[in-house]
């Protein structure tokens, strides 16, 4: 089982950074590829990026490639968005997630490989 809590959001200017984090309990985590993904209102939940159980590897949506940074210290139980040129079309509520049953070398960008989900942290970005 693995607990996620995300923190780091808030209300920022457009051209600005954040940082999100995501922290994780459970022995599980080291073992988990960790996504996060966002859903605005009215729209659907969708991927940003996700990182190996090592950091190896990473993925990232289009939209957010260039910009945002997914990374993870396993040894802090905690996985990253460093968001940075943020934009008001980046504006949504920012979920991470942990996936256990998949190969712990993929990055997959479908919400349903992944198992646990955090309860979310809103990033509103103003022009």
């Amino acid at each position: 089982q693995v607990q996620l809590v995300e923190s780091g959001g808030g209300l920022v200017q457009a051209g600005d950074s954040l940082r999100l984090s995501c922290a994780a309990s459970g022995r599980a985590f080291s073992r988990a590829v960790m996504g996060w993904f966002r859903q605005a209102p009215g729209k659907e939940r969708e991927f940003v990026a996700a990182i190996t159980w090592s950091g190896g590897i990473t993925d990232y949506a289009d939209s957010v490639k260039g910009r945002f940074t997914i990374s993870r210290d396993n040894a802090k139980n905690t996985v990253y968005l460093q968001m940075n040129s943020l934009k008001p079309e980046d504006t949504a509520v920012y979920y991470c997630a942990a996936a256990l049953r998949v190969d712990l070398l993929s990055t997959p960008r479908g919400s349903a490989a992944y198992d646990y989900w955090g309860q979310g942290t809103q990033v509103t970005v103003s022009s």
